[in-house]
């Protein structure tokens, strides 16, 4: 399988995961595209590039690779609760 086609897989898969717990396509699609944004940052941070990109505080690509199940939702930025509150924008 080349690697195209293997990354072609695993989002679908992703997104059949995503659909299958009540999310919506445009939902979905915009989570995806948000993962594939980070972890893009992540590669292009590494050598050869070493850029450096902003994103926020608890996010990179390294953060959520540590998370699992309820850990990776993101906080509401209309949430009552202080500590799950969403993040200012950099």
């Amino acid at each position: 399988m080349s690697n195209e086609s293997s990354i072609v897989s695993k989002v679908w898969s992703f997104a059949s995961i995503l659909r299958d717990d009540g999310v919506g396509y445009g939902d979905y699609l915009e989570q995806l595209t948000y993962l594939l944004f980070l972890k893009m940052v992540d590669e292009f941070a590494k050598p050869p590039y070493n850029r450096k990109i902003a994103v926020p505080e608890g996010f990179a690509w390294e953060n959520l690779k540590a998370k699992r199940g309820l850990d990776l939702r993101l906080p509401d930025k209309h949430s009552p609760h202080p500590q799950e509150k969403a993040p200012e924008a950099c």
